[in-house]
């Protein structure tokens, strides 16, 4: 587009705004003159009556909307005023099972501890046995009860009561001792 072209569409912008402000002003300056010559009395007719009415109306759907609301209110209040109940009573069993908890772990520790401390005396007493006798014990134990015992054992006592047993039991020993790790991670 050439430059003689865009100033001639704005010059006929500029004009085009001022036409329409210069009408604004003459339509502007006769509504204050037409409305202060305007003062008569108003007219009571069918139309003023219902807008009469219609306000009656609208006020009383108002008050019943505002009566509507409070009832929801206090609806809404109750039911945080339950939720409030039943959160501190959830919180409340929370604690006791958070101390039950604590309770039975100190429990199950107390139990392993004996456990361990008779699985402890019984292997003692194993190694102190004579082989012979040991030997003879664990033939009538099932082999993964046996692994148990003989893998606590020090390793002489171990060997002296292995040396007692019949071979295929000394075997499923065996078995059971070198694959009770197998699938325990390496890295």
């Amino acid at each position: 587009m050439n430059a003689r072209s865009k100033s001639g569409r704005s010059t006929l912008v500029i004009l085009a705004l001022l036409f329409a402000s210069s009408g604004a002003l003459r339509l502007g300056s006769g509504v204050g003159t037409a409305l202060a010559n305007e003062v008569a009395e108003p007219e009571l007719s069918a139309e003023s009556a219902l807008c009469t009415e219609m306000p009656a109306a609208l006020a009383e759907a108002l008050t019943a909307r505002e009566a509507e609301m409070t009832l929801r209110e206090a609806a809404l209040k109750d039911r945080v005023a339950a939720l409030a109940l039943a959160e501190a009573a959830i919180e409340a069993q929370l604690g006791d099972l958070q101390a039950a908890e604590v309770a039975l772990a100190a429990t199950v520790a107390i139990a392993d501890q004996a456990a361990e401390q008779d699985l402890a005396r019984l292997t003692t007493v194993y190694e102190t046995m004579k082989p012979k006798d040991a030997a003879a014990l664990f033939e009538a134990m099932a082999p993964e009860f046996a692994a148990g015992f003989l893998g606590r054992m020090q390793p002489q006592a171990a060997a002296a009561v292995m040396s007692g047993l019949t071979p295929d039991m000394a075997y499923q020993i065996s078995l059971q001792l070198a694959g009770r790790n197998s699938e325990a991670p390496t890295e």
